[in-house]
């Protein structure tokens, strides 16, 4: 190791521990030692102390103590010392400055709460272009991204690059091969997101390029994310910091771009990123540190030119990702799906009210259809002028050896994902309320509807092509085609939802497994019944059954659920061996229906969290959507971070939105006169929540005798407390005032 790096990054150290306990004592004379300290909105205190340490912090005084351990980190300031030939002086300097990072952004909260502006996308009008540290309910949305493979990992830019021409390509290399881009500090008083502002790409979570923040200090907000990773998803426990540094360089894949003059603090910052295996490449002439050890590969790589750093990145970091390449003169990737096309870059649009927009996958015979056949039948959008609008449908005609009626909607859900990796067209619903706007920077491109057909054809063989062997696209804007697809469409879609609402558990001996979240939680097991969905809410039965048929080898595999040892709480024997099995000896059984007697295991992208009133004799829900507090007195996000690792815990429950109307939700502990009446526990649920499933829950409840059931449910505006909610519940007679106790 050179001596050079040991001795810049211990000064950087040194500097940057001094700074902020230069700040911190001139804020404890100024405020009171009882100010609240937090990043909004998240449940782990200061995500990367906590995660280390164990240390929690609440409050001004509370940063003294890792303040402390800071100091103690850095190597004696002795003569020689810092030059011995290994890593450890340098990794130590490191962590002190990055957990001193963390304590200068915490500072800067306290003094300026609206500095940052905590939400998906920037507010660029008002000059908000800084997010800040994400919340958790972006955290769990964007967790599941890391989970299912859409995305790779991702690059931590600080800096900027030597034009905003090549911001915007080092960017959108890296939205090609599915990364986020995670971006602070400046150089030489601009920094990367000012350039790509510039260049009008669009910034923001929902196109994973993140403005933490200004100051190489924002960069903390990067390794929080990937701690918070750890503790929700992976089960890792606060102050495990091996567990927590080695769960990041084997599941978070995660390196640094340093691009611009490097000084002191963010040679130290580089330092502190090696200890979670994340290396740093640079642009710059800055002493390397070749030798492998920590990370996978390289630690330090320098003197990289910028046409080659996406690339020389992805090596050093070990990464193994596959570009899209798809013959369309727009890009093309996950990165887009995100991408918003506003008013005043709106070339033309179908549907969203304004015509009829409709899509439909069906089934052929191989003799009726060519494949790669992409057809518009009526004008493109390049035959109107700027603002004008065309109905649309999407027909896609799918035949195959091994295709099947049942894999239709599995595939005709892919149409609203794939057509939003199109970079400036915009696709929003399914079905017959579909929405697509498409910008006048992709028409100035090149272009047209056609290129909806060949991106549906490439990514459906490329992704299902082991069950279809042709693929034909029609592409239809004439009013009077449109409609008699509509009228089509609709028909199948009603014969679809009747197939699937008529299904029963009893009806199949085969169950599947869901194990994508075990890359974040280990233990967790989701099993996915016909009246049980997948509590992310993204599969049902028929969606894991065409995905075993897809991918025998994949996360879902199919459970014969054996002998019923008991038919109300919902527990197979067969279930509970692949459970054991599955979880790796730690979970040996649970129960489908039930809420209080050994639930399923839960993770961290569950839509919602189900939890024990025991005064109100019933059960709250709550989505992660709604941030306030709730009757069990925990925030979604609190009780997402308590059982989210893959933990049976009696009393608490997750589930989707969907499996609330579903017959067999929590029937364990309904009513025993109504076999299949656990809805009728449940007491209070976000308004918004309530609102979004209306229909379904005003039909079930119709089921089962209380028509009115949606008024008796207490919501926020009723009250948050257990004691607020139990006089509302009384006087609109609530079901679950007069059943036996929940409790036992």
């Amino acid at each position: 190791m050179s001596k050079l790096i040991a001795f810049a990054a211990i000064q950087g150290g040194y500097k940057v521990v001094s700074s902020v306990e230069g700040a911190y004592n001139q804020m404890m004379e100024s405020y009171s030692a009882d100010t609240k300290v937090e990043f909004p909105n998240t449940g782990y205190y200061l995500p990367i102390i906590y995660s280390l340490t164990g240390l929690k912090v609440e409050k001004l005084e509370d940063l003294r103590q890792p303040l402390e351990f800071a100091k103690k980190l850095l190597p004696p300031h002795i003569k020689g010392r810092h030059h011995l030939p290994y890593l450890g002086p340098l990794l130590d300097a490191g962590m002190a400055a990055v957990l001193s990072c963390e304590i200068a952004e915490a500072l800067r909260i306290v003094q300026d709460p609206e500095f940052y502006y905590p939400y998906e996308d920037p507010d660029l009008e008002n000059g908000k272009k800084w997010l800040g540290p994400a919340d958790d309910i972006i955290l769990r949305k964007r967790g599941v991204e890391f989970v299912d493979g859409s995305t790779s990992g991702f690059a931590a830019i600080v800096g900027a690059a030597s034009s905003s021409a090549m911001a915007k390509k080092i960017i959108e290399e890296y939205q090609k091969r599915d990364l986020y881009i995670f971006c602070a500090a400046s150089h030489r008083g601009t920094s990367i997101i000012d350039q790509l502002i510039e260049e009008d790409v669009q910034i923001g979570w929902n196109t994973r390029i993140v403005p933490f923040g200004p100051d190489i200090t924002s960069a903390a907000f990067a390794l929080g994310f990937a701690n918070r990773v750890a503790m929700s998803f992976g089960g890792v426990q606060p102050g495990d910091y091996k567990k927590n540094l080695l769960y990041n360089k084997e599941r978070v894949l995660a390196f640094v771009n340093a691009l611009g003059d490097i000084g002191t603090e963010w040679g130290v910052a580089a330092a502190g990123c090696v200890n979670w295996g994340f290396p740093t490449i640079a642009n710059t002439d800055i002493p390397e540190i070749l030798p492998t050890g920590i990370c996978t590969y390289e630690h330090v790589v320098a003197n990289v030119p910028e046409e080659e750093i996406v690339q020389r990145s992805i090596e050093v970091r070990g990464l193994k990702v596959q570009v899209s390449e798809i013959d369309i003169p727009c890009a093309f990737g996950p990165a887009y799906e995100g991408e918003r096309v506003r008013k005043g870059d709106l070339h033309s649009q179908m549907g969203g009210g304004k015509t009829q927009c409709t899509e439909l996958v069906k089934m052929a015979e191989m003799k009726d259809i060519e494949d790669k056949e992409v057809k518009v039948v009526g004008p493109d959008v390049t035959d109107i002028k700027e603002g004008d609008t065309l109905p649309l449908g999407i027909y896609v005609e799918i035949a195959g050896r091994e295709f099947q009626t049942d894999f239709e909607p599995i595939l005709e859900r892919q149409i609203h994902h794939l057509v939003n990796y199109i970079q400036g067209v915009m696709h929003i619903g399914q079905r017959d309320i579909s929405w697509v706007r498409v910008s006048k920077s992709a028409i100035e491109k090149g272009f047209t509807l056609k290129d909806i057909g060949i991106v549906l054809h490439a990514k459906m063989h490329q992704d299902f092509g082991k069950i279809l062997d042709k693929v034909q696209v029609t592409l239809y804007t004439k009013k009077e085609d449109v409609d008699k697809l509509t009228k089509t469409a609709r028909a199948e879609y009603k014969q679809r939802d009747e197939r699937v609402e008529n299904m029963r558990d009893e009806d199949v001996e085969t169950y599947y497994s869901c194990t994508l979240c075990q890359s974040f939680a280990p233990n967790h097991v989701c099993t996915i019944s016909p009246e049980r969905t997948g509590l992310c809410g993204a599969y049902n039965w028929m969606d894991c059954r065409a995905s075993y048929e897809i991918n025998p080898t994949g996360p879902n595999q199919p459970i014969q659920k054996g002998e019923c040892l008991d038919s109300r709480l919902g527990q197979w024997k067969g279930v509970n061996e692949f459970v054991y099995k599955a979880s790796r000896g730690t979970v040996d059984h649970y129960n489908f229906y039930s809420i209080v007697h050994d639930p399923m295991t839960t993770c961290g992208c569950c839509e919602c969290i189900a939890s024990v009133l025991p005064t109100c004799n019933g059960v709250m829900t709550v989505n992660r959507e709604y941030a306030g507090d709730t009757p069990c007195g925990m925030k979604f996000t609190t009780l997402a971070g308590v059982i989210g690792g893959g933990a049976t815990t009696p009393g608490f429950v997750g589930h989707s939105k969907f499996n609330i109307t579903q017959r067999k939700f929590i029937r364990g502990d309904g009513p025993t006169d109504k076999d299949e009446g656990g809805l009728l526990r449940v007491v209070w649920m976000p308004k918004g929540l309530k609102e979004e499933i209306k229909d379904r829950l005003d039909e079930r409840a119709k089921e089962l005798g209380v028509p009115d059931f949606y008024d008796k449910i207490a919501d926020e505006t009723v009250g948050t407390t257990e004691e607020e909610v139990l006089p509302f519940l009384k006087e609109k007679g609530h079901p679950a005032m007069e059943l036996e106790s929940i409790v036992g």
